[in-house]
């Protein structure tokens, strides 16, 4: 008879894995900035409020609409994102006149509408990244020139005091904050 085999401790099964229950908040997770601080966006929507109001009381004082849509994505640019080439004066005041010119000369060319509108905001883009003033609202200022051809000097005129107050806004809203705005002038 033979003896019986000795007991041997047999490996331990592996146990069975579980699922890996980080992968949808992993998925989830963005790459982009963090959020602002609350006070920071506090003061950066009064800011935008004050500037777009200013605009907007400038145009019922004039009786012409000063308050167009890409001022106020200028505004947001400028209170936003402070260190962006695109938020700094010399290419919100800079940007939006050239654009605007741009446009004017579409216009002078070719007439107001819809392919004016087309060929000046392309124009415009060109023109204010060789001028080294780009401004992605001065496009859309470009374009509305190139749709309704507005009287070039009166909306030149208040272009440029939108562009300066949106500035000027923005300046005081940063030195408030002890940030420093603009990054350059010229």
């Amino acid at each position: 008879m033979t003896a019986p085999a000795p007991v041997v401790d047999a490996p331990e099964a592996a146990a069975p894995a579980l699922p890996d229950t980080t992968a949808p908040v992993r998925a989830l997770r963005s790459a982009a900035p963090p959020r602002p601080r609350l006070l920071v966006l506090l003061a950066a929507t009064a800011a935008i409020a004050l500037a777009l109001l200013l605009l907007a009381g400038t145009g019922a004082v004039v009786r012409h609409p000063v308050l167009i849509p890409p001022l106020a994505a200028s505004a947001a640019l400028i209170a936003g994102a402070p260190a962006l080439p695109l938020a700094q004066p010399r290419s919100v005041i800079g940007g939006h006149l050239l654009a605007a010119c741009v446009g004017f000369l579409v216009v002078a060319v070719a007439g107001p509408g819809v392919w004016s509108a087309v060929a000046a905001g392309a124009l415009a883009f060109g023109a204010t990244s060789l001028a080294r003033t780009p401004h992605s609202p001065a496009v859309a200022t470009s374009v509305i020139v190139g749709f309704q051809a507005p009287d070039p000097l009166p909306f030149l005129g208040l272009l440029a005091a939108a562009t300066v107050i949106l500035s000027t806004v923005g300046f005081c809203l940063h030195r408030l904050a002890s940030r420093k705005y603009p990054a350059y002038w010229w």
